[in-house]
């Protein structure tokens, strides 16, 4: 009995390690999932971009009232010069959002009317396992 203490410390090494490769490829996934997202609002497609949103984005606005937001939004940016991931955090929990899996990307970016500015997209994983954008901020 006296080793079980080191048996159970050495299950939990194996066990963070691959959780933390699960986490690190959801990342990945949610990446990908966030730049097709950001290429339909890159290009006007704003309809489109709402459409392929995950559920919780839809239920928090509506597709008119997006259209409406993020042309306020970005028009005024003029054209995506360039764009850089800043970061990228896994999460489980986020303020005002219920739990499930989250990934917090951070982008540096400029555009033709500002030279700075980070866009931050929470992409989310959906109960079919997929990826879709929940949440969009530009500052």
């Amino acid at each position: 009995m006296k080793h079980l203490p080191s048996v159970l410390l050495m299950a939990v090494c194996l066990l963070v390690p691959a959780a933390y490769a699960d986490e690190k490829e959801e990342t990945a996934k949610a990446h990908r999932a966030a730049t097709a997202w950001l290429a339909l609002t890159d290009g006007g497609k704003y309809s489109e971009s709402w459409e392929s949103s995950a559920a919780l984005f839809k239920a928090a606005i509506t597709k008119l009232d997006w259209e409406k937001a993020v042309k306020s939004a970005r028009f005024p940016l003029g054209a995506l010069k360039s764009r850089k991931l800043k970061s990228a955090t896994f999460t489980r929990r986020l303020p005002g959002a219920p739990d499930g899996e989250y990934v917090v990307i951070q982008f540096d970016a400029q555009f033709e009317n500002k030279a700075a500015a980070i866009e931050t997209v929470t992409p989310m994983r959906e109960k079919d396992g997929s990826w879709r954008v929940s949440g969009y901020y530009i500052k």
